[in-house]
């Protein structure tokens, strides 16, 4: 007999089982879905996964023959959850895995998820590769004006043959050759390229082309990286932006600037914490946890650079360099440095400036490239803030520039040529989905955009992959292969915020009860209210979404986070006028700008001053690959900021505190109420204040 999940929502406490007979329960986390709950002992993973929603793929119906159903268990303390978990909280091995040859070859360290049973509390983390609804990367990339310059040069050798007696070696020849054929002085060869030498000699009888790689060096000189028999005439070079939640890389071709793959894959390390605070105290709680969590990351971005040359069809021998940006603890994580002083203060970190090597010592599958990881400005404001700076350039004009990359821990730059000022906001992972009843990450059947009608409060919206809105004909038949699985960060954002402007929810983002005698979408949710988004539909599979009390709460939160460190800025920088403001990183990418006013998530200002960058790191890491002299400007560009400290700010918590009302509790919003009817805001004392505009709709 298998008992019942008890609960299946993430955040939220958990009721006890109820049996006609007393059983073994134990308690489940998934990862990175945070998705938990309660099973009976001896549940195997995939029944749990099952029952609580969790996407965990399978073809061949659990016989243990697909190997698609792979997961990874996890092991220590895990603070989040409140779980200690032993290398026995699964079964052993049963004999489908120890017999297993199935078409998926099961990865060190995971288990097949309809094989291993729960025996005590767990947390399992399902790989992106075992997930049906893989997460959907939309880091687009446009360099913008480049000057060409990447530090390597292409020179094609025709090597005469040794003759007994000539007492040459190898790299005499070549560098003789570069002397005699292109010019080229004083040439050294690098120490891990000797070995490449001969293989190419001999095999293109003579005829090689070299890579030299000339960085600082004088004129005319430079050291051979790399060569290959015959004549080529590409190198290319990768630039990755480590997210805490994503990790995306390009190739690109360094001689011409073109990107010629793109790549994205979900950052392994969410399975430790899925905000960065959780993941520094897993390296506090558990001994080797650092190690691990470097294991992990450097393991993924093999993983991407081998997804990058096999688009491109080119050799990993043809990559000589990798440039690299993060936020502070993805950057002291990745190289294998302690990032614990990062997790208090003073937030201290091991260095700010860029560190360079051969990309085997960050354990890379790149026997001729190196790696440039890029400079970081403070403890919470890493290179991947200064690839942004790079490449949005609000230190090359005289306008005040507001650049915000929003994630589980938002960076903030203010400034102009004259100045710059930068911090970084904890706006945890609610942006995301994460600590939301009905969230979920940017996959196919996740709701992304909603409307709510200001006079039924009827909602209507767009998921992933279904080209119909919700009230559009044709919309269950292109969602039946998707469902309505959750919503996603931008979803989010857009129903609250239509939530407030249909007054679903009050300034204090109190979800008004008395609003039910208009819809049956408002029901009782305890001693609170929720909004029903979503119910099922006929066609469409997926659970009822309900936007609860806490969800607004969650919302609430994270937002006053971000607005306080704005506004904080904005008072370091003397109380400018700001009308340019980019919203950068892969959810910046997709906040429609109106909605993110309503919500305050930015200062008002005129609507069309307000703009998604896209990945504005990933761009500044490109940039950084393909021109040394962008790379100097990057170099220069972190020293001249001026960080700003959020946690040692007296003013912030009180300007948090005003940032938790919508839009604002104090900040009027003349240039939002132009284009939206904003609702009338009661005031304490029992008048109001009325702030009505014409209204318009998308």
């Amino acid at each position: 007999m298998r008992a019942a999940v008890v609960g299946a929502r993430p955040s939220e406490s958990l009721p006890p089982v109820t049996t006609s007979e007393p059983v073994s329960t134990k308690r489940i986390v998934f990862t990175p879905s945070g998705l938990d709950g309660v099973v009976e002992r001896g549940s195997t993973v995939l029944e749990a996964a099952r029952r609580l929603g969790v996407d965990l793929d399978t073809v061949c119906g659990g016989r243990g023959i697909c190997g698609r159903c792979q997961i990874t268990p996890g092991t220590g303390h895990f603070a989040k959850w409140g779980i200690d978990v032993g290398a026995d909280a699964l079964g052993p091995p049963a004999s489908i895995e120890t017999d297993y040859h199935g078409t998926r070859p099961l990865a060190a360290g995971n288990r097949l998820g309809c094989a291993a049973t729960i025996e005590t509390d767990v947390v399992i983390d399902v790989p992106a590769s075992s997930q049906v609804h893989r997460q959907v990367v939309r880091k687009d990339l446009d360099l913008g004006p480049v000057v060409i310059d990447p530090g390597f040069r292409l020179l094609y050798l025709e090597v005469p043959p040794s003759t007994l007696g000539d007492e040459t070696t190898m790299t005499g020849s070549i560098i003789d050759a570069l002397a005699d054929q292109h010019g080229v002085l004083g040439a050294t060869v690098a120490v891990h390229a000797l070995a490449s030498l001969y293989p190419a000699l001999h095999k293109g009888e003579g005829a090689v082309t070299v890579a030299l790689a000339t960085g600082d060096a004088a004129a005319g000189s430079g050291t051979v990286v790399a060569a290959w028999a015959g004549f080529r005439d590409q190198i290319f070079g990768i630039a990755v932006d480590i997210g805490s939640t994503t990790v995306a890389g390009h190739l690109c071709e360094l001689l011409t600037g073109t990107v010629v793959a793109s790549a994205g894959i979900m950052n392994p390390q969410i399975r430790f914490g899925e905000d960065l605070m959780s993941r520094v105290s897993y390296v506090m709680m558990n001994r080797g946890g650092d190690v691990e969590l470097t294991r992990s990351i450097r393991s993924a971005l093999d993983e991407l650079v081998g997804r990058l040359v096999a688009d491109a069809t080119i050799d990993r021998s043809q990559v000589l360099e990798i440039v690299l940006v993060g936020n502070p603890i993805m950057h002291h994580i990745v190289l294998g440095l302690d990032p614990t002083p990062l997790g208090a203060a003073p937030f201290v970190l091991a260095t700010d400036e860029a560190v360079t090597g051969p990309a085997r010592l960050l354990d890379l599958d790149l026997v001729n490239a190196t790696f440039y990881v890029g400079p970081c400005i403070a403890g919470h404001v890493g290179a991947d803030t200064t690839a942004a700076i790079l490449a949005e350039g609000p230190h090359r004009g005289d306008a005040m520039q507001l650049l915000v990359d929003v994630g589980t821990n938002a960076e903030i730059v203010l400034g102009n040529r004259t100045q710059q000022f930068a911090a970084s906001s904890p706006t945890g992972p609610a942006f995301e989905g994460a600590q939301i009843s009905s969230g979920q990450r940017a996959t196919a059947g996740a709701v992304e955009k909603v409307r709510i009608d200001p006079t039924t409060l009827e909602p209507r919206y767009r998921v992933i992959g279904v080209e119909p809105w919700s009230d559009e004909p044709g919309f269950a038949a292109a969602a039946a292969s998707t469902g309505v699985s959750g919503i996603c960060g931008s979803g989010i954002i857009e129903v609250v915020a239509e939530m407030y402007l249909s007054g679903i929810i009050d300034a204090e983002g109190v979800i008004r009860g008395e609003r039910a005698t208009v819809t049956d979408r408002i029901v009782e949710d305890g001693r609170t209210f929720s909004y029903v988004l979503h119910r099922q539909i006929d066609g469409v599979d997926g659970p009822e979404l309900r936007i609860t009390q806490n969800d607004v709460r969650a919302i609430q939160l994270a937002k006053a986070a971000l607005r306080a460190g704005i506004d904080l800025l904005v008072e370091h920088a003397g109380s400018p006028e700001v009308h340019d403001i980019r919203l950068a990183g892969a959810f910046g990418a997709h906040i429609d700008p109106v909605h993110a006013m309503v919500l305050g998530l930015v200062p008002d200002c005129p609507i069309d001053g307000v703009r998604s960058v896209g990945n504005a790191a990933g761009v500044g890491a490109a940039q950084t690959l393909l021109s040394r002299t962008m790379r100097r400007e990057l170099e220069a560009a972190a020293r001249a900021v001026v960080k700003i400290e959020t946690a040692t700010e007296p003013r912030f918590q009180e300007l948090f505190i005003a940032a938790m009302s919508f839009p604002h509790a104090t900040a009027a919003s003349p240039h939002l109420a132009t284009v939206v009817t904003l609702p009338e805001r009661q005031d304490r004392s029992g008048g109001d204040s009325r702030r009505r505009r014409t209204r318009q709709r998308s």
